[in-house]
């Protein structure tokens, strides 16, 4: 199935637009490598939609809540340790009920959880509640790589790791370079991108062609399950220009750590141009044809 793609593309690329000019078309806008991991990070990468803003904010909330009950019941054990100890206390109570502290322990986690869940729940409604979307895109697992289909435009493509060695050599890095990436990005970057305007809301309808697989973007705050036979979607509204990493999220077979995700979030009138050349190369109707028809 690769080696098909990689030659029906080769093909389209001789009628029409060169695949590499859509390459050189988006790193002509200078994108920044937003949506990276860090080594040795241990935090959020940069929130660059409303959706993830509001998962890191709630993960926040919760992780101030964790801690106080973590150190309100630490400081309980201690108490408990220090006071009630065979040699601070000879002589142990008799007694079985304590009505008040029952009460409370029953009725202090169902408030806790109640207020989480008023601040939880509507984060988790944004995400499940689709809008309307400007740009729609399928998006297909496929043991290992993803296909992507720009419904609204009737195209689509593959999108493969590159260095297909998965052993970082000069031959990867030299093909890295001339994608406009670096070094830096082995493991992440893809021969060919998902690209999106920024502002624009973009829904995604997630399946699987074989296994389950999970798309998914951190920075965005998007995580979606690929499941043969089913439909689902996602949706985000990029905030920033740049190019955003994700990864399979869903365990899938042998080379599941290498099959990435690479979306590429531009102004609209470089998306715009970038369309033309992409209806062109994949949709193997050059836009010229349109034109003469119409005339």
């Amino acid at each position: 199935m690769r080696y098909l793609s990689k030659l029906l593309a080769a093909a389209a690329a001789t009628a029409a637009m060169p695949a590499w000019a859509q390459q050189t078309l988006i790193e002509k806008e200078g994108l920044e490598i937003i949506g990276a991991p860090k080594d040795a990070g241990i935090g959020f990468q940069p929130a660059a939609t409303e959706l993830a803003r509001d998962l890191q904010w709630l993960d926040g909330l919760l992780l101030v809540i964790i801690t106080a009950i973590t150190v309100f019941i630490t400081a309980l054990l201690i108490y408990a340790i220090v006071r009630f100890n065979r040699k601070a206390n000879p002589t142990p109570a008799t007694f079985t009920h304590n009505s008040p502290i029952e009460v409370a322990w029953t009725v202090v986690p169902i408030v806790i959880l109640v207020f989480i869940g008023a601040f939880s729940l509507p984060v988790l409604f944004k995400q499940q509640e689709i809008p309307e979307g400007d740009i729609n895109i399928k998006v297909t697992g496929y043991q290992w790589y993803w296909g992507y289909e720009y419904t609204d435009h009737e195209f689509a493509f593959d999108s493969f790791m590159i260095g297909e060695g998965k052993v970082k050599n000069d031959e990867v890095i030299a093909e890295l370079e001339a994608a406009g990436y670096s070094e830096s990005e082995f493991l992440l970057a893809t021969d060919t991108a998902v690209v999106v305007p920024v502002g624009k809301v973009v829904v995604m309808t997630v399946t699987g062609a074989d296994v389950i697989h999970s798309w998914t973007i951190p920075a965005f705050g998007v995580k979606q399950d690929a499941v043969p036979g089913r439909l689902a979607q996602l949706w985000f509204q990029a905030e920033k220009e740049g190019v955003y990493f994700g990864q399979c999220s869903e365990l899938c077979g042998k080379d599941h750590a290498y099959m990435p995700i690479t979306v590429k979030v531009v102004s609209e009138a470089a998306y715009a141009e970038w369309l033309e050349g992409a209806i062109d190369e994949y949709a193997g109707v050059p836009q010229s044809f349109d034109v003469a028809a119409a005339e």
